[in-house]
């Protein structure tokens, strides 16, 4: 796991090595152990590494014997073994024993057509001497991030928003369509990010750019692709243990100690049960609760599974005000607005484990690729309503999540401009779908192409990446998402309860009873600390922040203040407006700036 950014100027022009530094420098968390710069012609590369396969052979920039080519890779590629062994027999040696190197050398070997082989986690930049051209890639599924600008002189790419600022010729503006998204799905989805024009690299795909920055983009996979298919629970029982097995053993592949993140339920359980299975000894686990709130949390689940397999589980209890006061920090690693409370005991377990670990498994997709949420099984008469009201996606994420109230009050008038970014995202994946899935495939689809890489995958990398950790999440291997998506809905859906055929695989594996519970989710006791006082506090200064100033009627702060210490809503969307306030003094008004992990939320507005 790394940080990687870079530049290819335009033909004639070469590369400032002073702006690559500073590129570097704003990536240094991600990569602690080692870094590197390679400037060739017009491209100029800059990776931060973490060490975790070929441990003393893979510095970063890597240049082929020939000098031609050169790559900047983050992630991993799980599957470099086989490759490598393909690779010998056609005469190509590698000269580390790096993974990342399988990238240069598959790409020697077989160009574009490579990716359709490589199996992992990743985003790289490799420029081709020869053809002058920088290609830029992404893992399928968006585990990885990637953005990148295209500028009068120069096209600039990096790992987090943060490194493409030194770039920026002016300084940086919102994009109102993004920001509105944040507001109402809780991220910002698509091409697009909220500073203007800066993009993301999509999943699945590469961008081609040639010496006049003209930019090409090739898709190399979609789920798309997944044709539903007809098989029994035994046969689709096999199949599913098959993959696990195949992904879990491939995701081991580390020259460090790894760990899991144990959240006590279904997801994290069967990694847990797979990790026992192939014997992987006592491994570190780690959990989070809370103390002094009255939010239930899954300590005692998370515990008596790691018990169940024998791991050295280390549970945390958190109250409150330990927990808030991490908030400047993760939207300083997030980068992009993200308004899941979830980030901020991700970010002091990270800090926990990485005090030990390098890499630890996570069980992000579970729900995506198996059906889990409740929101993919709603009564019919639901779907019908919102369908009606709300045309487009099936009645599918049809509401945002402001209260109608506080949109009509609080919103200014270029974010009241754009309400047609609100569902954008969610129509643009639903329509995309082929005409012979089920609603549930859809609903799972625009999932897939919306909240996993611009939501969930957002905290799983930046979140642990903020302490140099590496986040595995073997339910994203692209064979296990491809079979999940192409289950009939009867192995996914069954009386109301979803995951069924997960449920059924680890129903024998896990402790007794484990699965009789309701799934609860990582819930934050949002709702205990923003209160009283402290609310009154938190509106206070939001009317000073210029931001809120410049996107918000702040005349109306104080309604819904009064609003939320009358206990009638306004915590979520209060919760959004400190995220902006932080974000935009972070990110537009003194770039570079960077909050310590413990700091007061309100000193920060």
């Amino acid at each position: 796991m790394c940080g990687i950014a870079g530049c290819l100027y335009r033909s004639g022009l070469h590369p400032d090595t002073g702006f690559l530094q500073r590129m570097l420098e704003q990536l240094r968390h991600r990569g602690p152990d080692d870094c590197g710069t390679h400037c060739q012609g017009p491209v100029g590369l800059v990776q931060t590494r973490l060490a975790i396969i070929g441990l003393d052979s893979g510095h970063q920039p890597l240049v082929s014997a020939d000098g031609q080519l050169a790559l900047v890779a983050n992630g991993e590629v799980y599957n470099y073994v086989e490759l490598n062994a393909e690779l010998r027999a056609q005469g190509i040696q590698p000269r580390t024993a790096s993974d990342s190197e399988t990238i240069l050398n598959a790409y020697a070997a077989w160009g574009l057509d490579a990716l359709e082989r490589l199996r992992g986690m990743y985003a790289f930049a490799l420029y081709d001497g020869r053809s002058q051209r920088l290609i830029l890639g992404r893992d399928r599924l968006g585990i990885k991030p990637l953005f990148y600008v295209r500028l009068a002189d120069r096209l600039a790419f990096a790992s987090e928003l943060k490194a493409l600022l030194p770039a920026l010729d002016h300084s940086p503006q919102i994009q109102a369509g993004a920001l509105r998204q944040f507001l109402q799905n809780q991220f910002a989805s698509g091409d697009e990010t909220l500073i203007a024009g800066i993009r993301r690299v999509p999943p699945g795909a590469v961008l081609v750019i040639d010496d006049a920055l003209h930019i090409r983009v090739q898709r190399y996979w979609s789920a798309l692709s997944v044709e539903p298919r007809r098989m029994e629970a035994d046969e689709a029982l096999d199949e599913l243990d098959r993959l696990l097995d195949t992904s879990m053993r491939e995701h081991q592949r580390a020259n460090v100690p790894f760990g899991l993140f144990l959240s006590g339920g279904l997801d994290s359980a069967v990694l847990a049960a797979k990790l026992a299975e192939q014997g992987v000894g006592r491994i570190k686990s780690y959990s989070v609760g809370y103390r002094g709130t009255r939010l239930a949390d899954e300590l005692a689940e998370a515990e008596r599974v790691a018990a169940h397999f024998g791991f050295e589980h280390h549970a945390l209890t958190l109250d409150p005000p330990q927990l808030f006061r991490r908030l400047p920090y993760t939207v300083w690693c997030a980068d992009e607005l993200m308004r899941d409370y979830a980030c901020l005991p991700t970010s002091i377990l990270a800090e926990t484990a990485a005090d030990r670990l390098k890499v630890v498994f996570s069980g992000e997709g579970g729900d995506e690729v198996f059906a889990g949420y409740g929101r993919y099984r709603p009564p019919l008469i639901e779907r019908l309503l919102k369908s009606f009201f709300a045309p487009g996606s099936g009645g599918f994420r049809t509401r945002g999540q402001w209260a109608g109230r506080w949109l009509k009050h609080l919103f200014g008038p270029e974010l009241q401009a754009v309400a047609e970014a609100d569902r954008a995202p969610v129509l643009r994946a639903w329509r995309a779908t082929p005409p012979n899935w089920s609603d549930l495939q859809r609903r799972q689809y625009t999932d897939l192409a919306t909240a996993l890489p611009d939501n969930l995958l957002v905290k799983t990398d930046r979140m642990l990446m903020g302490f140099g950790l590496e986040g595995r999440v073997p339910f994203l291997d692209h064979r296990i998402v491809e079979f999940g998506l192409s289950l009939p809905d009867a192995l996914k859906v069954q009386k109301g309860e979803g995951k069924w055929l997960l449920r059924r695989w680890a129903e024998p594996r896990l402790p007794p009873g484990h699965l009789d519970r309701p799934k609860r989710g990582f819930h934050v006791p949002v709702g205990d600390w923003l209160s009283g006082k402290r609310a009154e506090a938190v509106g206070r200064r939001l009317m000073a922040n210029p931001g809120i100033q410049q996107w918000f009627r702040v005349e109306a702060i104080p309604e819904l203040i009064a609003a939320r210490q009358a206990g009638r809503g306004g915590g979520r969307e209060l919760f959004g407006l400190m995220q902006f306030a932080i974000w935009h003094r972070l990110f537009i008004d003194q770039p570079g700036l960077r909050p310590a992990p413990d700091e007061d939320p309100l000193a920060w507005f």
